[in-house]
């Protein structure tokens, strides 16, 4: 296992390997080349033929009723779309309102995928690039999405190609760094007898911390304790939000590997891509990123340089389900799965669900963050967490059916 990753794939040991090794992501890809992920991600994504006429937007509103914020398209003939946002709306509304909206307004739905092109370009919006401008592009297609459904009568994930799944297992994430080794593992082992989740994970270093720990000594501890407390059944993943360089993530990502963790997310700061292939080139554990990616292109060089083997756009930092499929779709071109970053409060997980139902090469388990109690009975049929998975909404567009009752008390932005 001290080979280097390239020559062990191509030796053939290791796609072995990795085929036996149970409840692992597979870390072998395809060699591929810059054509066929362009041809890949270029591919038509919407569904919209049996739409004969235009469906022109008359109007898109940013709402608020409390802590919640809510995209609202009209269409010139009254259709009407709703998406809930991230809690980022509070900020970047003035963005939104003004370069974001106002192209969209007057457009065709039906050419949405060329209008998140378009957008790009508008007002120089390309000077903005980064995840203030495309969550805002994000919610805009969301809207437009449950829209779409709502004329259609049919599932956004219908829409975008095709509904292959109805239940979407999970897994659930600490988010400590707080806690001692067997702290942690405590708290693991209550979010899996809560759940049923057939994964966790949980973090290691300090974030963005220039190799330093959280707690002196915390994430070797915990790597080495935490596959015998959980058992072999569970799938685990350790997320270190960018905390290493190459040298000191190869080796946090051995003690993984000895320890049979699953996946190691983000072991370099997010946009240092080199040191990101380096970690993945000296280890066999497949390595995840992409979650504050916001460039196409990069993801495409990710993908062709094998710098990760699990991909994970953000569907509101990326720009929405468009963007994120075409990096789906170059991450299969290469053999790779995708497992999307959950981001927001709301129903950020939601997105995920719908996401994950259409998508061909989607991993096995998704992020929960909670939220159930409050948006699940906004959804048809009512959104279930039951042992480990969550089922996806089945009614037109994104699925909300009480769009009047959630909407009774907002008010424009």
């Amino acid at each position: 296992m001290n080979l280097n990753r390239r020559l062990f794939i191509k030796s053939g040991l290791g796609a072995g390997v990795c085929a036996m090794t149970q409840g692992r992501v597979s870390a072998v890809s395809r060699k591929t080349t810059i054509a066929q992920l362009d041809k890949a991600a270029a591919a038509p994504i919407l569904k919209v033929a049996s739409i004969k006429t235009p469906v022109k937007i008359a109007s898109i509103e940013l709402l608020r009723n409390r802590r919640d914020f809510f995209v609202r398209t009209t269409s010139t003939d009254g259709a009407v779309g709703v998406a809930v946002t991230n809690g980022r709306a509070a900020y970047l509304h003035t963005i939104l309102q003004q370069l974001v909206i106002p192209y969209f307004v007057g457009g065709d739905t039906r050419n949405l995928e060329s209008l998140i092109d378009g957008v790009y370009v508008y007002r120089s919006n390309y000077k903005l690039s980064g995840l203030a401008l495309w969550c805002c592009v994000a919610w805009v297609e969301f809207s437009i999405l449950d829209l779409l459904g709502k004329v259609t009568n049919k599932p956004v994930g219908e829409l975008l190609g095709g509904v292959i799944r109805r239940q979407i297992p999970i897994y659930v994430a600490s988010g400590n760094r707080h806690t001692t080794p067997q702290q942690e593992v405590d708290i693991l082992t209550k979010h899996i007898e809560r759940t049923g989740a057939g994964a966790i994970k949980f973090k290691v270093g300090g974030r963005m911390s220039n190799n330093a720990d959280s707690m002196s000594g915390r994430s070797e501890g915990l790597i080495r304790i935490v596959r015998k407390a959980l058992g072999d059944e569970v799938k685990i993943y350790a997320d270190a939000n960018g905390s290493y360089d190459c040298r000191k993530a190869v080796e946090i990502g051995k003690l993984m590997q000895d320890s049979n963790i699953d996946m190691f997310e983000e072991p370099c700061p997010f946009d240092h891509l080199e040191q990101t292939k380096c970690v993945a080139d000296a280890l066999s554990i497949p390595i995840a990123g992409g979650e504050q990616e916001t460039s196409l292109r990069r993801f495409r060089w990710m993908v062709h340089n094998n710098a990760v083997q699990v991909v994970q756009p953000d569907l509101h930092y990326n720009g929405g389900f468009i963007r994120a499929i075409r990096v789906a779709r170059m991450a299969a071109e290469a053999g790779m799965t995708v497992i999307p970053h959950m981001s927001g409060d709301g129903v950020g997980y939601v997105d995920v669900l719908h996401f994950a139902s259409c998508t061909p090469n989607i991993g096995d388990f998704h992020e929960y963050k909670g939220g159930l109690d409050k948006t699940g009975p906004w959804y048809d049929p009512p959104l279930r967490l039951k042992n480990g998975a969550i089922n996806v909404p089945t009614a037109p567009g994104l699925g909300i059916t009480n769009v009047d009752d959630i909407l009774r008390n907002a008010k424009p932005v």
